[in-house]
This record gives structure tokens, sequence and C-alpha cells, in this order.
């Protein structure tokens, strides 16, 4: 392999071996085994450069293999194409939340002003952004983002489109 910044990058982040494997879903005694100088595949060297926010070629002091820079260079070019697609996704559901909100929010006034609604009605705005948040909230987290995780498997998660934090509310 070819000499690794690995070990320097999570200690200038006050990162443990073990903090960086959970942050990168890779196993801490590879973690181990890449900064005692051994080979990893590209996709395992692209979950840990995700991980540091850092390119994969930022992992290593020099490539002397020119097919392994080539094969880096392209990870690092992937990794931005899924990462974009995946934020453009999460972008798409948040303008279709809030977009049926404000439908949902105007439907309701004007039908308590004709009187199609009883002053009940107005429960139904705030039911909407308050409940519609936490199930979108709920939904992204058990289904839409593990989906995700598999479509752009080098993308990092994106903040879920209801506003709420990624790790429960």
């Amino acid at each position: 392999m070819n000499q690794s910044y690995i070990g320097p990058l999570r200690k200038a982040r006050g990162w443990t071996q073990e903090r960086l494997a959970q942050e990168s879903g890779v196993a801490t005694r590879t973690i181990q085994r890449l900064e005692a100088g051994k080979d990893a595949g590209v996709e395992t060297l692209s979950m840990i450069a995700n991980a540091l926010g850092v390119p994969v070629g930022d992992l290593f002091a020099k490539v002397e293999d020119e097919e392994f820079q080539a094969t880096v260079d392209g990870l690092d070019a992937r990794r931005s194409a899924q990462q974009e697609r995946r934020d453009a996704t999460t972008r798409s559901f948040s303008f279709l939340y809030q977009g049926m909100g404000i439908l949902v929010t105007f439907a309701t006034i004007a039908l308590v002003f004709t009187d199609a609604l009883p002053w009940l009605g107005w429960l139904i705005i705030p039911a909407y952004w308050a409940g519609g948040r936490y199930l979108l909230s709920f939904l992204w987290q058990l289904a839409i983002d593990p989906r995700l995780d598999l479509k752009y498997p080098l993308s990092r998660p994106s903040p879920d489109p209801a506003g709420m934090r990624r790790k429960g509310f």
C-alpha cells in the first residue's frame, strides 16, 4: 500500500480508531490494519475518506501506482456525484412536504371562511405541520434513508427533509 495519512487525519480530529470505525462504518480492525500500512479496497477507503471529510486521494502521502491513482480519482468523482443525487432527492422530499403544507394551509383557510368546515377546521393546519413533520421524519429514518444508503453507498446521509435531527427527536 502507498503511505497513508489516515492515522494523522484521525488524530487531528481527536478521534480514536474506534470512533473512526463508527463514523465510517468500517470495522476497528480494518482501521488498525490500514494505519499499519496494509491494503484495503477502494470502497473501504472511500468510506473512511467520507467520514474524515476528505477526498480519497488525501488519505495518501503519495500514490506510486498510476492505475491505483486513476481508481482513487474516479472514486472521488463517483462519491461526489452520488452525494449530489442524494442531496437532490432529500431536497425533493423537503419541497414536497412544504408544498403539501402550503396547499393544506390555504385549502383549510378557504374551507373555514366559506363555512364548509366548522371552526375546528383550524386544527388541521397545526396537525399537518406538527404531525406531518414527525411522520415524515419517522418514514425518513425507517424506510427512505436506508434505501438511499443502498442506492448511493458512497454518499453521506443528508439531514431529513422534515428538519428533525438524524438520530432521534
